[in-house]
C-alpha cells in the first residue's frame, strides 16, 4: 500500500504527436508539444487501435483537417476497462491525503500546461482562447475542492432512537471503476471535474471523451501519469463518431465498471441508462436544458442585458446551462430589446486563437446547419430577425442572433437551441412567467432579473430546475452542487459533500451494545 507520496522529478512518458499534425493556425505554437496527443492511453501507456485505424480533426472555424487521432474500438476499450479494474485494489487502499497531494500535483502540472491546453481546445472546438483559459480556471478550482473533499469523505455515527443500547457506523467507500463521457463543448472543464472527483474518491477511471475534442482529455493522462498517478488508474479511450457507440455500449454494459457519469444530450442519456440497467450501474446523469431568463419590469436593464448576452453568446450558445428561452415582462420589452440589440452587435466573430474575436465557431457543421434551421422556422412562425440570422465563412461560424415575436410553437422556444440565438418573448405577469418556464420536460438552469427580493425567493421556490441564478448570468462554481431535474438528469457534480458523494457506496453497521 502506498503510504507516502512524493511528487516526480521526471516526465514518464510522452505520445507521438508530429507525424499526425496536418494543418495549424498561425499562433498556435505549443511550448509542449508531447501535449498534442494523437493516441488513447491505458496502463499508463500510449495505446494506438490494433486495427491501425485513425480519424480525422477538423478545426471548426476554417473546416481544415488540423490533426488525427487513434480510432480505438471495442478490443482496447476491454484492454482500458481491465486496466482501471486491475489498478482499482491498490489505488482505493491509497490514503485520502495521498490521493490529494495527486490531485494538487496533478493541478500544479495543469496549470502549468493552460496556454498549450487552451489552444488545443480551441483548436478542437473553436471557442476563443479567452473561454478556454476561464474553462481551465474553472477547471482548477475543482482540483483545490476535490484534493480537499478527499479527506472530507467521511462516515456517521449514529445512536439508536429507539433502542438505547444501539450503535449504527456509516462509512463510504469507493464504487469501483468508472466510466467517464464528455462532450465536445468544455473539452477541459468536464473531464477534469469528473476526473478529480473519482480520483478524490479513490475510483479508477476510463474516460471516454467527445471524438471531436479527444487530445485535451488524452493530455489529462499524461499530466496524471506526470503528477505520480499510478499505471492503470487514468486510463483514455478515444474513438470517432462511427465508432463511440460500440465503445459507449462495451463501458455500459461490462460489470467491472461500477459508475457511469455522463455528461450530453437527453436522448443519449436515455440510452445510457437503458444499457446500464443489465448491471445495475451507478450513474450520474448531466442532460440537455430549456433554461428560462426571466426579466421584470424592476430589473437593471443594462446589467440585465450585459448578463444575457455573456451568458447567451458564451462558446457560441453551445452551453447546456445557455438561456434558451428570454422572458421580458411587456412594459420594458421593446427598451430591453434595444439595448440587447446594441450589444450583439458589438460581438466579434472570428478564429478562437485571432485577438479581438469575442464569438468562435459552432464545434461542429451539423451545429451550422441547425442554426440554419432554427431561424428559418422562427421566421415561418412570426419571429423577426433583428439583427444576425446568417452563416459566415468557410468555416461554422454563424451570426450571433437576437429574434423576437416567435411563436411559442417554434424549435427555439420548444427545444434546447444549443445556438448562439436569443429568442426574445413577452410577458405579463409573474404567475405566467412562471407557468411558461415550467413548461418543459427540462429542468437544469433558469435565470431571474429582479431587484424584489421577496419575489426573487419565490422564484427560486416556484421554477422547477436543478439551478437558479438571481440577478446573475452564472450558476456553477465549484463550490456548489450542479446538476439537473426532471429530463436534465440525475446526480450532483462538485459542491461540498455532493460530487465525491456520486462516486461512493455508502455501507451501514449495526452494533449492540
Amino acid at each position: 500500500m502506498l503510504r507516502s507520496y512524493t511528487k516526480p522529478t521526471v516526465a514518464l512518458a510522452r505520445a507521438s504527436v508530429s507525424s499526425r499534425s496536418i494543418y495549424t493556425h498561425p499562433s498556435f505554437k505549443l511550448s509542449d508539444p508531447s501535449l498534442l496527443v494523437s493516441t488513447g492511453w491505458v496502463n499508463g501507456r500510449p495505446l494506438e487501435a490494433q486495427s491501425g485505424d485513425t480519424y480525422n480533426l477538423t478545426d471548426p472555424a476554417t473546416n481544415q483537417t488540423w490533426h488525427s487521432m487513434a480510432d480505438l474500438g471495442v478490443h482496447e476499450t476491454e484492454q482500458a476497462i481491465q486496466a482501471a479494474h486491475d489498478a482499482f485494489p491498490a489505488f482505493s487502499a491509497i490514503p485520502a491525503r495521498t490521493r490529494g497531494r495527486m490531485i494538487m500535483e496533478m493541478d500544479r502540472l495543469f496549470l502549468q500546461a493552460k496556454d498549450d491546453l487552451a489552444q488545443i481546445a480551441v483548436m478542437e472546438c473553436g471557442k476563443t482562447l479567452q473561454e478556454a483559459l476561464g474553462e481551465l480556471g474553472a477547471a482548477s478550482s475543482v482540483s483545490w475542492l476535490m484534493a480537499g473533499e478527499a479527506e472530507r469523505n467521511i462516515g456517521e455515527t449514529i445512536k439508536g432512537v429507539e433502542a438505547d443500547n444501539m450503535r449504527y457506523f456509516t462509512i463510504r467507500e469507493p464504487v469501483g471503476p468508472a466510466a467517464l463521457l464528455s462532450p465536445w463543448n468544455f473539452p477541459i472543464f468536464l473531464p477534469w471535474r469528473k476526473l478529480v472527483s473519482a480520483l478524490a474518491a479513490g475510483c479508477t477511471v476510463v474516460m471516454k471523451p467527445s471524438p471531436e475534442t479527444p487530445v485535451t482529455t488524452a493530455a489529462m493522462a499524461l499530466i496524471a501519469q506526470r503528477a505520480g498517478v499510478p499505471d492503470g488508474v487514468v486510463n483514455v479511450v478515444t474513438s470517432s463518431v462511427k465508432g463511440t457507440p460500440k465503445v459507449g455500449k462495451v463501458l455500459c454494459e461490462d460489470k467491472r465498471i461500477k459508475k457511469m457519469h455522463f455528461t450530453g444530450s437527453t436522448p443519449v442519456g436515455k440510452l445510457l441508462a437503458h444499457q446500464c440497467a443489465g448491471t445495475l450501474k451507478k450513474m450520474t446523469l448531466e442532460l440537455g436544458g430549456n433554461g428560462a431568463f426571466i426579466v421584470f419590469e424592476d430589473a437593471d436593464l443594462d446589467q440585465a442585458a450585459t448578463l444575457l448576452v455573456a451568458n447567451k453568446f458564451r462558446n457560441a450558445g453551445q452551453v447546456c446551462v445557455s438561456a434558451n428561452r428570454v422572458y421580458v415582462h411587456r412594459s420594458i420589452h421593446d427598451q430591453f430589446a434595444k439595448i440587447v440589440e446594441q450589444k450583439v452587435r458589438a460581438l466579434r466573430i472570428g478564429h478562437g486563437l485571432d485577438k479581438g474575436t469575442t464569438t468562435g465557431s459552432l464545434a461542429t457543421q451539423r451545429g451550422v446547419e441547425r442554426c440554419v434551421r432554427l431561424v428559418e422556422d422562427a421566421k415561418r412562425k412570426g419571429a423577426t430577425v433583428v439583427t444576425g440570422g446568417n452563416r459566415v465563412g468557410e468555416g461554422w461560424h454563424f451570426e450571433p442572433t437576437l429574434l423576437v415575436g416567435a411563436g411559442r410553437d417554434a424549435i427555439v422556444h420548444r427545444e434546447e437551441m444549443f445556438a448562439p440565438i436569443l429568442s426574445m418573448y413577452a410577458f405579463d405577469s409573474e404567475d405566467e412567467v412562471v407557468r411558461l418556464a415550467n413548461d418543459t420536460d427540462m429542468g437544469l438552469t433558469n435565470y431571474v432579473q429582479t431587484q424584489n427580493v421577496s419575489r426573487a425567493w419565490r422564484m427560486f421556490e416556484a421554477l422547477k430546475s436543478g439551478q437558479v441564478a438571481i440577478n446573475t448570468g452564472n450558476a456553477t462554481s465549484s463550490e456548489m452542487p450542479f446538476g439537473g431535474i426532471k429530463a436534465s438528469g440525475m446526480g450532483k457534480e462538485g459542491g461540498y459533500g455532493y460530487g465525491i458523494q456520486d462516486f461512493c457506496n455508502v455501507r451501514t453497521a449495526a452494533l449492540m451494545l
